[in-house]
């Protein structure tokens, strides 16, 4: 499931790509199939470590214009020289560190100039639903620290040098879902309704219909459970 638009990112071949708290893989994975580029994750988890690279086995590639490499490092302190990567993700990970704002001086630094900067963290609003139905959602171990909002988010990555140059809004089909495990997040393992949703986003993520997709296109502007924004390091 990306969240990051790649024609938006400016994905280039030949770019040196980072994606910070890569989890599964989603946006590492899919940034090397996306084009000749080395993609590099980075997560504390050595387990999801694993995963990712259990998932990125069938598209391996022995080829020179490419390559993935995976590590273990802490977002405050990245093992990678000044200005070695051309583009940085850091999606869905800001809200979970307590230091964030010492993420984004990491994410600066290990960033070109003029390399583009993708960061994307729960929309306010959506997020607020779930924080008031259920404690257990964000106090849980690993679970969201804040609910950022976004002016004062871009605001943030803005005094760092980044020049802020688009947005969008993803994933609206999956507010609901989230709403709903919130709402009976002591029963959700057996609630019927809450596995009916499940199985209506696993089809809509495996087959992408055009249906699901024009919807959900629609309802990300409204509903959208993620805000996506897109900016350039200074020269």
């Amino acid at each position: 499931m990306k969240t990051v638009n790649y024609k938006k990112f400016g994905l280039q071949a030949g770019d040196i790509v980072l994606d910070l708290g890569c989890g599964e893989g989603r946006h590492v994975i899919s940034a090397y199939l996306e084009g000749d580029v080395h993609a590099v994750g980075v997560d504390l988890s050595h387990q999801d470590l694993k995963t990712t690279a259990e998932r990125f086995e069938p598209f391996a590639q022995e080829q020179e214009d490419k390559a993935f490499g995976l590590s273990v490092a802490n977002a405050l302190q990245l093992p990678f020289a000044d200005n070695t990567f051309d583009k940085v993700i850091c999606s869905e990970v800001l809200e979970h560190i307590p230091d964030w704002e010492g993420a984004l001086d990491e994410i600066r630094r290990v960033l070109k100039p003029g390399g583009n900067f993708c960061a994307s963290v729960p929309r306010a609003w959506p997020e607020k639903v779930c924080w008031h139905f259920s404690d257990e959602y964000h106090a849980m171990e690993g679970g969201h620290l804040r609910i950022f909002d976004e002016g004062e988010f871009r605001c943030a990555i803005e005094l760092r040098d980044f020049h802020f140059y688009a947005k969008h809004w993803a994933h609206a089909l999956h507010s609901p879902f989230w709403w709903l495990k919130c709402i009976f997040w002591k029963t959700q393992e057996s609630n019927r309704l809450i596995k009916l949703y499940h199985r209506f986003l696993v089809w809509d993520l495996m087959d992408k219909p055009w249906l699901t997709r024009t919807l959900e296109r629609c309802l990300n502007p409204l509903l959208g459970k993620s805000v996506v924004l897109y900016f350039r390091k200074g020269v």
